[in-house]
């Protein structure tokens, strides 16, 4: 079948069916692939959609965004991936960009501060070279959660950073932790990784919950969790941002855990996080949002030094 036909049979967005067909999907493409078929009847569409093996005996691919391509859309151009993939893939640079003969910290990026200072920390500890992002986002609204913000902003991250940046499209009807598993293996077919990093700053049920959701994998691969950020004083951290001049954006708010606390703890979308936010803020509320209060975008396209993952404190203008 010729390129732009197959296109056209690939339906592209699991998650706006009913909760029923997307339960389907999976069943549907086991069913098709047990019996040898080719392909199986997508149930909100009528297309017919390929199965992996349809793609893998075909031994490229296509370039599409197909929704079972089993090739991580190494055929979709990269300016078109953060709209179009499906699986895990890479949306910038290279993984060629990795040192290839040291260990490679991925770090978990939401296009926030606390992620941010984390990339700060691990680059200034283990070098540009042994950092790979990754960020995980609705497939249909190419969202990023909690952020609230389009893959296409952390895209523009790392181009700004020059770090190269895995994408994981989250669906419903396939486990987070089965999800995220696949960009790791992905990730660990190029380079060697030794730490899954995120920017957890002190909640030890957030710390639990990565344990219990990457553990397993995290171990079949021989890497181990880490947040390089944990437990370090918000003093700190604040010179550290200071230091970097990325100017950082409250872009979502939300309730926390208090009782009777307002959304945002008094932080406003659009404000710019900084100590003249931070005296306002409601009593009670984390004054790096930890609790779910708000949440910000790092503008590093904004910041006045050269090269902010790597400006010291005592280098601070």
């Amino acid at each position: 079948m010729e390129e732009a036909a197959q296109c056209a049979h690939e339906e592209a967005d699991p998650s706006s069916k009913p909760a029923s067909d997307i339960e389907d999907i999976t069943a549907l493409h086991d069913t098709a692939m047990s019996r040898g078929e080719p392909t199986y009847i997508d149930p909100a569409t009528g297309y017919s959609v390929f199965t992996a093996a349809t793609h893998k005996a075909r031994g490229k691919c296509c370039g599409c965004g197909c929704r079972h391509c089993p090739y991580n859309h190494a055929g979709v151009p990269m300016a078109d991936r953060a709209s179009r993939i499906k699986a895990p893939a890479l949306l910038s640079g290279s993984f060629d960009a990795l040192e290839a003969d040291s260990l490679v910290d991925i770090l978990f990026w939401s296009g926030g501060k606390d992620s941010f200072l984390a990339a700060r920390r691990l680059v200034r500890e283990r070098g540009r070279g042994s950092l790979l992002l990754m960020t995980t986002f609705d497939g249909a609204s190419r969202l990023v959660a909690h952020q609230q913000i389009q893959v296409t902003e952390v895209v523009r991250q790392a181009k700004t950073l020059e770090l190269p940046l895995l994408g994981v499209p989250l669906w419903p009807h396939i486990p987070y932790p089965e999800r995220v598993g696949d960009a790791l293996r992905l990730a660990s077919r190029h380079c060697k990784l030794g730490r899954v990093c995120s920017g957890d700053l002190h909640l030890e049920s957030v710390a639990e919950w990565r344990r219990q959701q990457l553990g397993p994998v995290c171990t079949e691969l021989g890497a181990v969790l880490h947040a390089p950020l944990w437990r370090v004083p918000y003093d700190d951290l604040s010179r550290e941002l200071a230091a970097s001049s990325v100017p950082c954006r409250v872009c979502a708010i939300a309730v926390g855990p208090k009782p009777g606390a307002r959304a945002g703890g008094g932080a406003v979308v659009g404000e710019l996080f900084n100590a003249s936010l931070v005296a306002k803020l409601d009593e009670g509320t984390d004054t790096f949002g930890e609790d779910g209060e708000f949440h910000t975008l790092a503008e590093v396209w904004n910041a006045s030094v050269e090269d902010p993952l790597t400006q010291s404190v005592g280098d601070c203008p």
